[in-house]
């Protein structure tokens, strides 16, 4: 799962900008594979809640902006 998560966020800068633009779920995805590799309950719950939820509209304009300024995507591992 770490080489999975290390493999999205070494994207390059204009494909992370496009797939969190186009497809805010890129972002869900992320936090749920990062909580995943870190063994982390809660994250993996609060990320299944944002995916099955439609939760992803409400963070992605921060996420836009961090992907933009070049910064990790926010959570809370």
């Amino acid at each position: 799962m770490k080489s999975l998560v290390k493999t999205l966020e070494g994207l390059p800068w204009l494909i992370r900008v496009l797939l969190t633009l186009f497809l805010g779920i890129y972002s869900n995805l992320l936090r749920l594979f990062r909580s995943l590799a870190a063994s982390n309950i809660i994250g993996i719950v609060l990320a299944l809640i944002l995916l099955l939820c439609g939760g992803f509209f409400i963070l992605w304009i921060i996420d836009l902006i961090m992907v933009l300024l070049g910064k990790k995507i926010w959570w809370i591992d």
